[in-house]
């Protein structure tokens, strides 16, 4: 896999700064390159086989100038400078598979490291993903709380708003109230006025009442007079008419007709002379049929004795 030339560098660097680090003792590991440089294992991976292989050809380079033996044999036969030419061939052979070996041997490094990284990035993996597991957890109680929140914040607010309109309602029917108070008042006060005038007017109408009271009871006086004199006069008439009784038989009998209705009579004017004024009206009312009374009886008497 081709690497572009930035993830590259930032590989190589990260390589060898881990590799300074390190005192150029150990090569660093794939899973280190990988975070420092915080690229993906891929790309850590083939940058760390390039970077070893550039490192391991540093350190073991083949010989590409004669070596001093040869310059020292250059005045031999071909035979020795053949054997001294298959010696570095030898020699080259064997820096050659050392290098290999070195090379396989950082494969096999490297395919450890590859395999631990895996293994340590899939327990990153399973650790991030227990995390997201619970972080879901706590999004979904969270949305779960937040859902409960909203139903009783919407459950608080269709309380509150009940509550403001009872509110509104009990201030509606305090200021009914204080209406009805202030007419209440208002109609006592006239009550009042009213209770204050009545009495003022019962006042005059008793005062009116006794005045008249008294006015009623010199009327029934003066009745009570009259009926004495009534009285007096009515015996005189019976004595009067007893006397010409045994000669004027019927009128006797008349006249004492006559002194039973005045006498009924005059007992009635005695019994109703304590009321009020219709009751002194009708007792002089009476007294006046008596007198007319009296007087026919006088005049019938006188013509009868004037007939003798």
């Amino acid at each position: 896999m081709e690497l572009n030339k930035e993830t590259r560098d930032r590989i190589f660097a990260a390589a060898d700064e881990l590799f300074e680090q390190g005192d150029r003792e150990n090569f660093p590991t794939v899973d280190a390159v990988r975070k420092a440089a915080r690229v993906n294992m891929n790309d850590a991976s083939a940058g760390m086989r390039e970077w070893r292989r550039q490192r391991t050809a540093q350190a073991a380079p083949l010989a590409v100038q004669v070596p001093d033996a040869v310059q020292q044999a250059g005045n031999q036969a071909v035979a020795a400078l053949w054997q001294a030419a298959q010696a570095l061939a030898n020699e080259s052979l064997q820096a050659a598979q050392a290098g290999w070996d070195r090379e396989r041997n950082e494969l096999e490094a490297v395919r450890g490291e590859l395999a631990d990284a895996f293994e340590a990035q899939a327990r990153e993996l399973e650790e991030a993903q227990a995390r997201v597991t619970l972080l879901e957890q706590q999004a979904a109680e969270a949305a779960e709380l937040a859902a409960r929140q909203r139903q009783a914040l919407a459950e608080a607010r269709t309380a509150l708003a009940g509550a403001e309109q009872r509110a509104a309602l009990a201030t509606q029917r305090a200021d009914e109230v204080e209406r009805r108070a202030q007419e209440l008042r208002a109609e006592l006060d006239y009550a009042h006025q009213d209770a204050r005038a009545f009495k003022e007017e019962s006042r005059k109408t008793l005062d009116a009442a006794n005045q008249e009271m008294q006015a009623l009871r010199g009327e029934r006086d003066a009745t009570r007079r009259e009926a004495e004199s009534l009285r007096t006069e009515l015996a005189a008439v019976k004595a009067k008419a007893q006397a010409d009784a045994e000669a004027h038989q019927e009128q006797r009998k008349l006249a004492a007709q006559e002194a039973a209705r005045q006498a009924e009579r005059f007992t009635t004017v005695q019994a109703e002379r304590d009321e009020a004024r219709q009751e002194a009206k009708a007792a002089q009312e009476e007294a006046a049929m008596l007198r007319g009374r009296l007087d026919a009886e006088t005049s019938g008497r006188k013509h009868k004795a004037g007939g003798k």
